[in-house]
């Protein structure tokens, strides 16, 4: 199958005014891609918008979704629109079934009814639950261990599913922990109640958290803390588009875990920090919370061999350094 050239593909990227989004809307541009952002700006904003149109509308309403579908007929969808908060899906479950599954779906009937083929999911290492094996290759089992992770799980057996039934081919990319921001921090991560600990850390940095709380410190691991896969998010964006291509070009349906293939601990990334910050913020240690794993990291082998997909930012400091600019200009706003 001949690829496609860039400028003669429109991609419809559903939950492109949020922090992931946006990067992707921006690497998408950058390629040369044409771009229409569909956001409900429930938690996105318009000026993250760096590239093509925006839509405001809601996945649950299909008459707007059909309109913007018949206005920019787009040869691909890539579906980031989501309720992310691990807790809050332990409280609301329906809201997240609701939101992340039914819409999903909703998103489906309209994409296979003006002839999408291409599809690219916004999926989580939370599919994977507690793991077994660290690394964790994409074969592992899908065991979420909350609403959120199994959302997404369902989601994933459905695009399964299409491909099977309808002429339809999808990746789902599996992202571990995502940070930072854009180089020249346009835009970046914005959370009135941030979970995220790089995100927590800088903000206690500039004093709008009075102190930064480690949960667990008796963990199985080099100093007791928790280790996670760090991805900086323009590597992660240019994953999706080398995933768009991929599937441009006649690939066939597959799944890929985002992350760099190692992992930092808690305290670590509290030392990056203060180290880049300057500061040296309030620690407090805490106990344990439940359902946190020891250690998630991703192993990368599949993406790096399939999608010849190399990390550029594969560096915590760089990770932790714009999202630091980031964060000091959006306090100013």
């Amino acid at each position: 199958m001949a690829l496609l050239s860039p400028g003669s593909v429109t991609v419809l990227v559903t939950g492109g005014a949020g922090y992931i989004g946006s990067h992707v809307v921006k690497a998408l541009g950058e390629a040369g891609y044409r771009v229409a952002t569909y956001d409900n700006l429930s938690t996105g904003h318009d000026w993250a918008v760096l590239y093509g149109d925006l839509v405001v509308g809601d996945l649950e309403d299909k008459g707007r979704l059909r309109e913007a579908f018949h206005l920019y007929r787009p040869q691909a969808v890539m579906h980031f629109a989501a309720h992310i908060m691990v807790p809050e899906s332990v409280k609301n479950p329906l809201k997240y079934y609701r939101n992340n599954t039914v819409n999903a779906v909703n998103l489906l009937e309209v994409s296979l009814d003006f002839e999408v083929e291409t599809f690219i999911f916004s999926s989580t290492a939370a599919v994977y639950g507690i793991p077994r094996e660290i690394p964790i290759g994409e074969g592992a089992p899908l065991e979420p261990i909350n609403p959120y992770g199994q959302s997404k799980v369902l989601v994933e057996r459905i695009l399964a599913d299409c491909a099977q039934a309808y002429p339809f081919r999808y990746v789902s990319l599996r992202y571990f922990n995502v940070g930072g921001a854009d180089s020249q921090a346009r835009i970046g991560q914005v959370s009135p109640e941030p979970t995220h600990l790089i995100t927590r850390a800088l903000k206690t940095a500039l004093g709008q958290i009075d102190r930064l709380e480690i949960y667990g410190t008796d963990y199985p691991t080099p100093d007791g803390t928790c280790i996670r896969d760090y991805i900086q998010v323009d590597d992660l964006a240019r994953a999706h588009v080398l995933a768009l291509k991929y599937l441009l070009a006649g690939g066939q349906s597959r799944v890929f875990n985002c992350g760099y293939g190692h992992g930092y601990s808690v305290r670590e990334v509290v030392e990056k920090a203060k180290e880049v910050t300057g500061v040296d913020f309030p620690v407090v240690e805490g106990g344990r919370r439940e359902g946190d794993p020891p250690a998630l990291v991703a192993d990368t082998g599949r993406i790096r061999r399939e999608l010849d997909w190399h990390p550029q930012w594969d560096d915590l400091g760089y990770i932790i350094k714009t999202a630091w600019e980031w964060e000091k200009r959006w306090s100013t706003r």
